[in-house]
């Protein structure tokens, strides 16, 4: 009797659960709550930092349009002065010009009032109309003018103009032999070529018959 008895009070008896299992247990749900809260905070944070990328482009654009504008004001005004001083100093260049021939065209008016004196004498009006030639040319290379007179020089024809050849036993042949119009050039650049004439070098007796 005491064996059965005591045999069923053991079968009745509860398994008590171990107590590590049960913290396990109370360990895991509050875990599970915080990560899906982290995972909620991150998204709200990356929500707003996508809100402050866009905010900080649109600055970026708004400050780079500005900056355009600025840079396309500046360079009208930057055209518009260039064009200023260009006229400006193309007006100023022609002003000197004609400061510098004032005083030719006084001499001339003083040649030409002494040439219709009645005592006028031939030698005093060449002289003069000579010397405000002279002054002429002298005033306007003081600006880069610079005459092209090649008398007995080879003849270049980036700066001559031949007009004809002639025979000459003085002149050898490609040298200028006379100069109909000179030539002018400006600080370097030409103007008008100078027109000549070419010797052809020692004429043939043909060219002596065609001469006669």
């Amino acid at each position: 009797m005491n064996d059965t008895a005591s045999k069923s009070d053991h079968n009745d008896t509860e398994v008590p659960v171990s107590q590590p299992e049960t913290e396990a247990a109370e360990t895991t749900a509050p875990a599970a709550d915080s990560a899906t809260e982290t995972q909620a905070e991150e998204q709200i944070v990356t929500e707003l930092t996508l809100e402050q990328q866009l905010e900080q482009a649109q600055k970026d654009t708004a400050a780079a349009k500005e900056l355009h504008l600025r840079a396309v004001a500046d360079l009208e005004n930057f055209r518009r002065r260039t064009a200023r001083e260009k006229n400006d100093l193309r007006a100023f260049a022609a002003a000197n010009v004609v400061e510098e021939l004032m005083p030719v065209l006084d001499n001339l008016g003083f040649a030409l009032v002494a040439a219709r004196a009645d005592n006028a004498e031939l030698k005093v009006i060449t002289d003069g109309v000579e010397m405000v030639g002279t002054q002429f040319k002298t005033a306007l290379g003081n600006h880069g003018l610079k005459e092209i007179n090649p008398v007995n020089a080879a003849f270049d024809p980036n700066h001559h103009e031949a007009l004809s050849q002639q025979a000459s036993e003085e002149v050898a042949d490609g040298t200028v032999l006379q100069v109909v119009r000179v030539g002018y050039s400006l600080n370097g650049r030409l103007l008008r070529p100078a027109s000549v004439i070419v010797s052809s070098g020692a004429g043939t007796e043909d060219d002596a018959k065609q001469d006669a």
